[in-house]
């Protein structure tokens, strides 16, 4: 008899931004769009404008940190909407980064970078470097908007869509199969109790 195999995948999507009057609300709603309807992943969305966060970082007991904590443990992947601010990611995401620990562990992370010429991919380098240290896995490739004032309608509607959607494809198709891999790899052995070689 077999068993059933669960192929859904659990998706985290993180707002990299607070901003008042920020353009993460359009990226974040078309990728938003992206991920839900008939595909493989059951999706929940962390935005830190939603968020009643501590004012700094604290050792415990803060409910929105616990809340934070339970999503990204639930998450078998995550998708990181991130805007380039001087050549950097923004200081909310890192908060948000460094209020959880182990619950990064052995899971695929995505990313969805905007800007001007760069496109964003500034914060996305920083971004692998921060995760990598987390024991999470950046996955290759992601979706980059350069120049992004002129790539989204004023009603939030992706122009010349086509691109994008593609590489948006090809980003979830890796972070499905990178997430499904790890998730089998840490219900086989807990991420941390591997022997040293």
């Amino acid at each position: 008899m077999h068993q059933k195999v669960d192929t859904r995948i659990r998706l985290a999507l993180i707002y990299g931004s607070s901003r008042e009057g920020r353009f993460c609300d359009k990226v974040a709603g078309w990728a938003i769009s992206q991920i839900q309807g008939d595909g493989p992943f059951d999706l929940a969305v962390i935005d830190p404008g939603e968020i009643d966060l501590p004012p700094r970082h604290v050792s415990g007991g803060h409910p929105a940190l616990e809340e934070l904590r339970q999503v990204i443990g639930w998450a078998d992947g995550f998708v990181v909407v991130t805007p380039e601010y001087n050549r950097g990611y923004p200081a909310i995401l890192k908060f948000l980064i460094d209020a959880v620990g182990p619950e990064w562990r052995g899971k695929p992370v995505g990313f969805i970078s905007y800007g001007g010429i760069s496109g964003g991919l500034r914060a996305v380098e920083q971004l692998r470097l921060v995760f990598g240290e987390l024991h999470a896995a950046p996955i290759r490739d992601g979706v980059a908007f350069a120049d992004v004032w002129s790539r989204f309608d004023a009603e939030g509607q992706l122009l010349n869509a086509d691109r994008a959607e593609q590489a948006m494809a090809t980003m979830l198709a890796q972070l499905h199969w990178w997430a499904s891999a790890l998730r089998k790899a840490r219900a086989s052995v807990p991420y941390g109790q591997f022997a040293p070689a």
